[in-house]
């Protein structure tokens, strides 16, 4: 049975969710393996709408064990109101696993996540100012606070003494901001402990052994490949690795246990904060695509900006993650064009180019060459097989694949659970 990796392939916010939660009755795990809550996603479930922000998708599926993993940063706040919310919705939450070995986001971080980002002005990276990038530091520099360290409250304190020692000098002197107190952070992380304690676990373990016994695990990732902080349009990244390397660091498991890859695109392009984005639009059509694709952001609320189809990132995207599939979503959005722009390659400084360039100067002068392929009118909501789809949908979805060097093996045609042509399976 398969082990697989679920991630974006573009910018974010490409349906993450749908394809998670489209395959939660056959998977046993489905794991969140990097990010906090900065990602967010929307699932439909008959007629009704969950907004997930930190949890996994999976925790929909009452077959399904979710799990929180080692590389996520979690805020317990968050945390406890989104378990809180969906149990009063009649969701059983009570079998989501968090690592143990998780950093937690303190009120100290989205402090200087929200401060920093005002230093900044115009240099701004659009962080959501929840404390993520801080607290992956802190990590990185070995000052991080880890979810176990909840249990000894004695290496709490000094964990926490250690953070703020620095982080106050420059509250204080940089940015003319009141110093933080420590005993209050340890008094309110120490209130979370008991609460939390029921759901942490050896997470890597678990996983392990689980595909060992031939269960289905998915891990999934928060964000899109250009969003890595490796292999994205850095600085306008997010603070982790959305790629598919990230699911082994951020779950413990080896990259040989992993079966296969699936990206998720949108059968357009979207992306939310600053940074390059060379098919965005500023026009009518722009403003269609964000008012048809209701494209404003689950978690941070803001209009998501909105593009044509991106060939040049999605074979990027196939080349640096190892993509097997891709799940080609809201296709439906795209219904009443007459002509659909798609970009099959760049011109920079005159030049036509077909790879992502390495160079963030020369992606920030990118411009679009775009073909043009004939769009349709019908509604195709209701096809439930690839040839219910109208012949200009049907070449539609056989040019991106072929542009984007990995087969499609799944298509939204629709907000809804079931409104999905499944052409191959995943789970093969």
């Amino acid at each position: 049975m398969p082990a697989l990796v679920l991630l974006g392939a573009q910018w974010g916010d490409e349906g993450k969710g749908k394809a998670t939660d489209l395959l939660g009755g056959s998977v046993d795990y489905v794991v969140r393996y990097q990010g906090g809550n900065n990602a967010g996603h929307t699932v439909v479930v008959g007629d009704q709408k969950y907004a997930l922000h930190l949890l996994p998708s999976g925790i929909l599926s009452p077959e399904c064990t979710p799990v929180i993993g080692n590389g996520v940063v979690v805020d317990p706040a968050v945390l406890l109101s989104e378990l809180s919310g969906l149990n009063e919705r009649g969701v059983d939450t009570s079998k989501l696993l968090l690592s143990g070995n998780a950093h937690l986001i303190t009120p100290y971080h989205t402090t200087v996540d929200k401060v920093t980002e005002r230093f900044l002005g115009k240099r701004k990276i659009g962080t959501t100012g929840r404390g993520i990038g801080p607290t992956y530091a802190d990590k990185i520099n070995r000052v991080g606070i880890r979810v176990q360290d909840l249990y000894d409250e004695s290496i709490l304190i000094q964990k926490v003494e250690a953070a703020l020692d620095f982080k106050n000098q420059i509250l204080a002197k940089l940015y003319n901001r009141r110093a933080i107190d420590a005993g209050k952070i340890v008094e309110e992380l120490l209130a979370y402990a008991d609460q939390i304690k029921p759901y942490v676990a050896d997470t890597t373990l678990i996983l392990n052994n689980a595909i060992d016994e031939g269960k289905v695990v998915l891990f999934e990732g928060g964000q899109g490949t250009l969003l890595d902080v490796d292999h994205g349009t850095y600085p306008f990244v997010t603070s982790s690795n959305p790629t598919a390397g990230g699911a082994c660091t951020g779950a413990g498991v080896g990259p040989t246990k992993i079966n296969r890859v699936i990206g998720i695109l949108k059968a357009y392009t979207t992306r939310v904060g600053a940074g390059p984005f060379p098919t965005e639009l500023f026009d009518e059509d722009g403003e269609a695509l964000r008012t048809i694709g209701h494209e404003r952001g689950v978690t941070t609320g803001r209009d998501r900006r909105c593009g044509w189809f991106d060939a040049v990132i999605a074979r990027y995207a196939t080349r640096v993650n190892g993509l097997t599939d891709f799940f080609l979503t809201k296709l439906d959005v795209l219904t009443g064009w007459e002509q659909i722009p798609v970009c099959v390659a760049y011109e920079i400084d005159g030049k036509r180019v077909e790879e992502l360039p390495y160079s963030q100067s020369d992606f920030h002068h990118a411009k679009p060459i775009y073909e043009m392929l004939p769009g349709w009118s019908e509604d195709i909501t209701k096809a439930k097989t690839f040839s219910d789809l109208p012949k200009n949908a049907q070449a539609y979805v056989k040019a991106l694949e072929e542009m984007s060097g990995a087969p499609i093996s799944a298509i939204g045609v629709g907000p809804g659970r079931t409104e999905t042509i499944e052409i191959n399976s995943f789970l093969s």
